[in-house]
């Protein structure tokens, strides 16, 4: 059975998982508040909505599993070490729900607002329709031989890759538009510090257990955050140092305001995001 050995470090896992929920979570809802301020989705990528959606799903997964099923924690356990803490707080799982749920409502704001002439690329429901046919096949064979922690690690690499590829459509949106006006620099800080603290609760597990195996056991943890603190950088030098702008624009933008140089493009260049 697992336990911690310093229990002010216990404290301070709970503590930094709990917090990088907050931050997490909290980041949907700038984007949500625009959306809504503006009646207007213009600037926001489709692509990264669609594929945060598999991305959050499949981290769901994963997470949910690890943390309820006793079959799940066995397998994790005879792998990596009878004594090995499971990487999956309840905070994680926490997180993805609300993902989840936040991720849709924003999709359900693109079908009611104005959104001008961007649609989902064919790229994107392409990548998304391929994810999801290699998780079913996946599944099935998993059934077969009762391989569940093979299973979930499946789910957890969909999420790593998915979170690299997510970013790009919005990074690019930007850089063409040369302007972040209609997409909300709130969540990239937000997003920035539950990033942190999520890579700073799994150092304090090892710091207790004087190992690195949760680093490695849940390579999807450590990998997702240094991928989100690697984009919203990136995100951040975009928003106040190559395209800045004073003032936030929150009632409706018309479409030649936020992007004169798309008003005249073919509406078929319209799905080449990613």
């Amino acid at each position: 059975m697992s336990y911690w050995k310093s229990p002010p470090l216990g404290i301070a896992y709970q503590t930094l998982g709990w917090i990088a929920f907050v931050s997490w979570s909290f980041s949907f809802y700038p984007q949500v508040i625009l959306n809504y301020r503006r009646k207007s989705v213009v600037g926001l990528n489709f692509d990264f909505l669609v594929l945060n959606v598999t991305k959050h799903t499949s981290y769901l997964i994963y997470n949910a599993v690890l943390f309820f099923s006793r079959t799940v924690q066995r397998q994790y356990r005879e792998k990596y070490g009878l004594d090995e803490m499971i990487p999956v707080a309840a905070n994680d799982v926490a997180f993805s729900m609300h993902a989840v749920l936040l991720t849709l409502f924003t999709l359900y704001q693109v079908i009611i607002y104005e959104r001008g002439n961007q649609r989902v690329s064919k790229t994107c429901l392409s990548i998304s329709a391929v994810v999801w046919i290699s998780a079913i096949i996946c599944v099935i064979l998993a059934s077969r031989r009762y391989t569940w922690l093979w299973l979930i690690s499946v789910f957890n690499l969909i999420q790593v890759v998915m979170t690299a590829i997510k970013y790009i459509p919005q990074a690019w949106m930007n850089f063409r538009r040369k302007s972040t006006v209609g997409w909300s620099i709130g969540n990239i800080l937000l997003d920035l510090l539950g990033g942190v603290m999520n890579f700073s609760q799994m150092g304090v597990q090892s710091i207790d257990q004087r190992t690195i195996v949760n680093f490695y056991g849940n390579i999807g943890k450590t990998l997702l955050s240094l991928e989100v603190v690697f984009f919203d950088l990136l995100f951040i030098i975009q928003h106040y140092i190559l395209y800045p702008v004073k003032t936030e624009q929150f009632p409706i933008i018309s479409e030649e305001t936020i992007t004169p140089s798309l008003k005249n493009r073919d509406p078929s260049e319209e799905s080449m995001n990613v």
